[in-house]
């Protein structure tokens, strides 16, 4: 088992930046691809960024190319996203993601979940 826990959300004006940080703790952290979604109020959960578990291959969601970028420092068990630019649409819970068996794309995906961070952009 991994547990995971997300920090970093805030309130950010448009055009700001954050960066969201996911630490976890438990089996083997390089065991594990990871990934990043969200969730804005009334909508369904949704892929953000996913990366391989050395860092060489990471995915995204159309929405956030060229304005989010996944990382991840396995000497501190710690997944990152770095996000700019930030739009009111951006506005969401994010959550942090684990899977064994290839990145996670899917909501379906997941192995194990974090319990989320805001993330809230005013315009």
């Amino acid at each position: 088992q991994v547990q995971l826990v997300e920090s970093g959300g805030g309130l950010v004006q448009a055009g700001g930046s954050l960066r969201l940080s996911c630490s976890a703790s438990g089996r083997t952290f390089t065991s594990y691809y990871m990934g990043w979604f969200r969730q804005a109020p009334g909508k369904e959960r949704e892929f953000v960024a996913a990366i391989s578990r050395a860092g060489g291959n990471t995915y995204y969601a159309d929405s956030v190319k060229g304005r989010f970028t996944i990382s991840r420092d396995n000497a501190k068990n710690t997944v990152y996203l770095q996000m700019n630019s930030l739009k009111f649409e951006d506005t969401a819970v994010y959550y942090c993601a684990a899977r064994t068996r290839g990145p996670p794309t899917q909501v379906s995906d997941p192995d194990y979940w974090g319990q989320g961070t805001q993330v809230t952009v005013s315009s």
